[in-house]
């Protein structure tokens, strides 16, 4: 595969493994959500510099997601992780970035993702980018709302 990469192909490599995080061999996706873990506690983001990192993580996520999955040859192959980076980060979006709620929010959308409830279990299998990353995103929208009610409901978080 690395000889027939063209430069495009290994640009949308390194963005779709979030740097090489999917190329960890045990539980790639739990390692691309530890890198948006970091990125969200380590950055002083704004609201908005949150909103625009998300969504700049969607939408070029999508295009190398699109682009890695040809240049691989498979579906939604495990060094894609560039849809957890984004599913974390949404799963987090309006909430302040403090450590209880990343690491809720981090524990909630790996069972959201793994266990892909309706309608994302139907959703991964649309066809390209779209289809890799839309599942992590509904799995974050899962995540970010069961955060919101444990918070509405216990205080924490």
């Amino acid at each position: 595969m690395a000889s027939r990469l063209t430069p495009a192909s290994r640009i949308a490599l390194v963005i779709a493994s979030a740097f090489g995080a999917g190329y960890s061999p045990v539980a790639p996706g739990t390692a691309g959500s530890a890198v948006a873990l970091v990125i969200l506690w380590l950055v002083p983001f704004s609201q908005l510099g949150l909103i625009v990192f998300f969504l700049a993580v969607t939408f070029f996520g999508t295009w190398a997601a699109n682009v890695a999955e040809a240049a691989v040859g498979a579906k939604d192959p495990g060094v894609i992780v560039i849809d957890e980076v984004a599913g974390m980060t949404l799963s987090v979006l309006v909430l302040p970035l403090t450590g209880s709620a990343l690491l809720v929010g981090f524990v909630l959308f790996r069972l959201f993702d793994v266990l892909k409830p309706f309608p994302a279990n139907r959703l991964q299998a649309v066809p390209g980018g779209v289809g890799v990353m839309i599942d992590d995103l509904v799995a974050g929208l899962y995540a970010l709302v069961a955060l919101l009610l444990l918070r509405r409901l216990t205080g924490l978080v």
